[in-house]
């Protein structure tokens, strides 16, 4: 089942517009802390720019969305990026958009347009990921078994992320948690009924 849905990974975009540079700025984030250091890393790094645009969103349910237009005109940058992210349906980011001002006036659509257009950018360069509870299984199988589980791998609910090969084959599988109790069943009845778990783990991912 997905839990929430965020950016892959950090990523950046670039806009000119009307002599204006616009640099987005995405990355995923688990806490108003992180967002925050973000945002003050991309201001170091453009320490001469005109504006730094920020917005992020925290929590499954997205229960905290904040932005800023950052001297911007009230409306015209902060929320329309907010918004966006919104209705993407994505949480645990942290987008800021940085302005080099290049002379020529946009007016207030001009500027929705250019700070929206710069985020969805630096999103698409991102890509989008979907966050599940998963459940990373290692068991111990004889050789014998090791064809079979990868035959199973095909039309199961599991992935095999890595094997050990020693007297016998330490394999790491990852699977969904709402198909644990179809997953070991499997196992048992791969290894008749012999217990093969060695270590169980839940994580986010």
């Amino acid at each position: 089942m997905i839990r929430y849905t965020t950016v892959k990974k950090e990523a950046t975009a670039e806009e000119v517009i009307l002599r204006s540079r616009f640099i987005g700025h995405i990355a995923p984030i688990s806490s108003r802390e992180e967002a925050e250091a973000y945002i003050r890393k991309v201001r170091d790094l453009h320490r001469t720019a005109t504006h730094h645009v920020p917005a992020y969103i925290i929590g499954e349910q997205m229960e905290l969305q904040w932005t800023s237009d950052d001297g911007e005109p009230q409306g015209t940058s902060g929320p329309p990026i907010l918004q966006m992210l919104v209705r993407e349906g994505l949480t645990n980011l942290v987008c800021v958009v940085t302005r080099y001002y290049g002379g020529t006036k946009l007016g207030t659509g001009g500027l929705v347009r250019a700070y929206t257009e710069t985020a969805r950018q630096a999103l698409i360069a991102a890509g989008t990921h979907s966050v599940r509870n998963m459940i990373i299984l290692k068991v111990r199988l004889p050789y014998t078994l090791l064809g079979k589980l990868k035959n199973l791998e095909q039309d199961q609910p599991f992935s095999i992320e890595n094997s050990t090969y020693a007297q016998e084959v330490d394999v790491t599988l990852r699977y969904e948690c709402e198909y644990h109790e179809q997953m070991t069943g499997m196992l048992a009845d791969l290894n008749s009924g012999m217990p093969l778990i060695l270590e169980q783990t839940e994580k986010l991912m």
